[in-house]
């Protein structure tokens, strides 16, 4: 199996149990991103913020990122080191869509199409903001391998959505 290129995207809404608010335990995983066996941090995304999806006016705003990791690991196995990620941050999952203290999405794993699990390219990429603004300054010339777009292509269909900018890796 050859390095491939990996895009993880990183989010989280509510602080860590032990206080740790979102957009330091987004920098904590990466540090655990990187020590996934068989792979690598190869680029970090700015910090942003934005609005949950779908709406949700009891729900803080989420810190967002996305990594760009390099190496050799199975889809199965890169899925189930990402739960266990989230699960040492203290994730629960009471219900869709809720808070959460960590969410680690598998965007794109060298370009495959699969049908899962795990899905991909992650099915609602193309969808959100808050994964292909901070995608395009890891990978500006990543292609939806299903759509066959460019994510310059795919970011004004998410102009509308509510994100901003606010830190550095």
């Amino acid at each position: 199996m050859a390095a491939e290129a990996v895009l993880v995207a990183i989010g989280a809404n509510l602080p860590r149990p032990g206080g740790s608010g979102p957009i330091e335990t987004c920098r904590w995983a990466v540090g655990r991103l990187g020590a996934i066996p068989g792979m690598r941090v190869v680029a970090v995304s700015s910090w942003w913020e934005s609005a949950p999806i779908p709406p949700d006016p009891a729900s803080p705003p989420y810190v967002n990122g996305v990594a760009l990791l390099e190496g050799e690991a199975t889809p199965e196995a890169l899925l189930a080191a990402l739960h266990a990620i989230e699960d040492e941050a203290g994730r629960a999952r009471p219900y869709p869509n809720a808070p959460r203290v960590l969410d680690l999405d598998l965007i794109d794993q060298g370009g495959r199409v699969q049908a899962g699990p795990p899905i991909l390219p992650h099915p609602r990429a193309q969808q959100r903001a808050f994964v292909l603004r901070p995608l395009a300054e890891v990978a500006p010339g990543w292609v939806h391998p299903v759509l066959g777009q460019g994510v310059a292509a795919l970011l004004p269909g998410v102009e509308g959505q509510a994100i901003r900018r606010i830190g550095p890796r």
